[in-house]
């Protein structure tokens, strides 16, 4: 089937499809969101309502294809949704489906078991075995053409996967399905591999040097890219200095290169269960622009000088050259926040950094490095770990983040907390334990700096101000971080759900701007610890844009900043990498760089960010239904988490695990979905089923392949 753009193309009215009627329906572009019962729903950009379409009606459309849809049935009276049929497909997807190749005779097939892709497809026998296809493996194939006289969809094998069941074959197959790669070229890695290790003179030129200021990196205890880095300093007059260095990715991956063209078609690290899928090569992420501990590395730095009150007293951005002195984790950290003593401090810092003393230079001023050589000092002694000044440092910083994230909250800056669940999986990556991770004291402490960091360099960029002396004229083209207002009437149906457990709600009706955020945190603040705290959270989270990247700076609402971007963290998201590339053209007093083409980069980059989200929840999902292979016919206490027309979602306890309840699997009654008020309701005895309320539940089946857990409630006599 010829593929056509559908750029530029504008909903229109026409006739039905084939004939007939003189009646006009509404058309729309949209995208296929396929279910495996054939039917489909079309997604049309900036509007919350999908278009439901029978199954005989899509014209073959299938996940992920973009069409036009023409409205034949509007929402209301006894609709509940939009109905409608395919007029014409645009586009078909470029993402691979997953499933199980097949021969008969000099024939084969891609059979599929998957939630979003009903039908098998035909592929080339000889071509699929030249690529190692073998019956039985799991394939990723695309689909071609679907003419409307063939029973099935005709394409061809992308990847063999392996054998079914192995943890290498089912998350690749993962990656596959999202069109994800999951190894580098050896052209990329080569071409990586070739980038010096070594810090030359014209490397220094330029930089500040933070060598001899005391630094250190605080990460997940499992990371292996350190691309953050805090230095600190007690100042004679009272306040401190306190640099926030992030990894120079930029020196190093330059516009153009095959490396910098890999990094942004990945466009981020993904991280699923068991494994990270890097946007740049080892040699870069984990070795050249990694921070380890006692290795001199080139960052590009924001240095604050703060008062005890965290008052900001001056601001310096730009390239400066590091050497940390210690490598901590979250808990290490945590441990001295939360009072260890000097001598319990040095206990928490690890081998690696005990048993590698710091070589540091007695001379030499901590200032501009320009034209010395390398860094290679005269004179080295042999430094033990000064638990003490480690101590301070951190038990500083601590009392300073916490003045930023009050300051924060009383701004407006909306703070969810809801659970993060993790997996835990054995070395064959088996699920073996599924546990909250608990964010504490050291995780926003190294948080706040980060978001002082982003804030000020976006500030830098979008007031055309002064920075080091650099006074821009006009606010030039820049890469921002953005965070829209929330949806109103999302909103409203939330206070509504709300109003019916009681809850006082200052504004009848939802108030634009800072008022809304702060009436939303009293909200979810008021019912903290109560049963219906989980579905009133959730319910918020549903009502907030999604924040994505764009040139136009309209602020971040959900942290109640002005400006905002990602600067922080250019190993693993490339916007990160443009911000740091445009950010020194600017330093450097440079031209204003072209909004058009970074616009475009910004939605693509925001597309990547989505893909990979989507990929890392369903290795999650994978995993959560592994672990509850084994445990079928188990009850479990839970609570309603999602109400649908087909049934409810149920999250257990303790795990937070969600499956699915169908309303033809509940005896007692006939339930029928309120829609509005977010409940499920039976049509003789009136019971109903809202966000929140508990339930017992028994697993009633795990299917891995759909990644679907169903449940069954544990009804009791009223």
């Amino acid at each position: 089937m010829q593929k056509r753009s559908a750029k530029g193309r504008k909903p229109s009215g026409r006739k039905r499809p084939g004939g007939g009627s003189r009646k006009t329906f509404p058309q729309l572009v949209g995208k296929v969101q396929m279910t495996r019962e054939g039917f489909i729903f079309v997604i049309v950009e900036g509007q919350d309502d999908d278009i439901f379409v029978k199954a005989s009606k899509t014209r073959h459309a299938l996940n992920g294809d973009t069409v036009l849809v023409a409205v034949t049935r509007q929402k209301g009276g006894d609709t509940r949704r939009r109905e409608g049929e395919v007029v014409e497909i645009l586009e078909r997807s470029t993402r691979p489906f997953v499933g199980f190749y097949h021969t008969v005779g000099a024939q084969a097939w891609v059979l599929m078991q998957s939630k979003t892709m009903p039908y098998d497809i035909q592929v080339d026998a000889e071509a699929a075995a030249a690529m190692g296809a073998q019956p039985g493996m799991k394939v990723a194939a695309v689909v071609d053409r679907w003419e409307r006289r063939e029973p099935g969809p005709f394409g061809h094998v992308t990847d063999v996967l392996g054998q079914p069941g192995e943890n290498d074959t089912e998350m690749h197959a993962i990656l596959a399905e999202f069109n994800l790669p999951y190894r580098f070229s050896p052209e990329v890695e080569n071409a990586a591999d070739k980038i010096s290790d070594e810090i030359t003179a014209d490397d220094l030129k330029g930089r500040k040097d933070f060598r001899d200021t005391f630094t250190f990196t605080i990460d997940p205890s499992d990371a292996k890219d350190f691309d953050d880095a805090l230095s600190y300093k007690a100042l004679p007059n009272g306040n401190y200095e306190v640099g926030v260095h992030i990894a120079d990715v930029s020196w190093y991956v330059r516009p153009g290169s095959l490396v910098d063209k890999e990094a942004r078609e990945r466009g981020t690290s993904v991280y699923l269960v068991d494994r990270t899928v890097p946007m740049l090569p080892e040699k870069l992420c984990n070795k050249l622009c990694s921070l380890r501990p006692h290795e001199e590395k080139l960052t590009f730095s924001a240095v604050f000088e703060l008062t005890p009150k965290a008052e900001i007293k001056s601001r310096w951005i730009g390239r400066t050259v590091i050497n940390s002195n210690y490598r901590l984790d979250y808990d290490q950290a945590q441990q001295i926040i939360e009072g260890a003593s000097a001598s319990e401090a040095e206990t928490a810092v690890d081998a690696e950094n005990r048993s590698h003393p710091r070589l540091r230079k007695r001379e030499g001023p901590a200032d501009e490095v320009s034209g010395r050589g390398p860094a290679q000092p005269d004179v080295f002694s042999i430094e033990p770990p000064r638990s003490e000044e480690l101590a301070e440092a951190i038990l500083t910083l601590h009392k300073l983040a916490s003045i930023f994230k009050e300051n924060e909250r009383k701004n407006g800056a909306i703070d969810f907390d809801r659970p993060e669940m993790k997996v835990e999986v054995d070395e064959k990556g088996k699920p073996v334990r599924v546990y909250q991770k608990v964010s504490k004291e050291a995780n926003w402490l190294i948080e706040e700096f980060m978001l002082l960091a982003n804030r000020t360099v976006a500030e830098f960029a979008a007031t055309g101000g002064q920075m080091n002396g650099v006074a821009q004229k006009n606010a030039k083209t820049f890469v921002y971080r953005v965070h829209g207002e929330p949806n109103e009437i999302k909103l409203e149906n939330l206070y509504t759900f709300a109003k019916g457990f009681g809850y006082r709600i200052p504004n009848e009706r939802p108030t634009a701007g800072r008022r809304a955020a702060k009436d939303l945190n009293a909200l979810l603040e008021s019912a903290k610890g109560k049963p219906e705290f989980a579905a009133l959270e959730n319910l918020a989270l549903r009502a907030m844009a999604k924040a994505c990247y764009s040139t136009d700076n309209i602020g971040h609402y959900g942290l109640a900043f002005k400006f905002y971007t990602h600067f922080t963290s250019p190993i693993r998201r490339y916007p990160d990498l443009m911000v740091h590339r445009l950010l020194a053209r600017y330093l450097d007093n440079g031209e204003g760089a072209k909004k058009d083409k970074f616009e475009e980069e910004c939605r693509y980059a925001s597309e990547r960010e989505l893909v990979a989200a989507d990929a890392e929840r369903t290795s999650t999902k994978y995993k959560l239904v592994e672990f509850m292979m084994d445990k079928i016919g188990e009850e479990y206490d839970g609570h309603v988490s999602g109400i649908t027309e087909w049934g409810m979602y149920v999250e257990i306890e303790p795990t937070k695990i969600e499956g699915m309840v169908s309303v033809r699997d509940i005896k007692s009654d006939f339930y029928e979905f309120d829609e509005p008020r977010y409940r499920l309701v039976g049509k003789r005895r009136h019971h109903q089923f809202r966000l929140g309320d508990p339930v017992r539940i028994r697993v009633k089946s795990a299917n891995l392949e759909q990644r679907l857990l169903d449940y069954e409630l544990i009804e009791t006599a009223e």
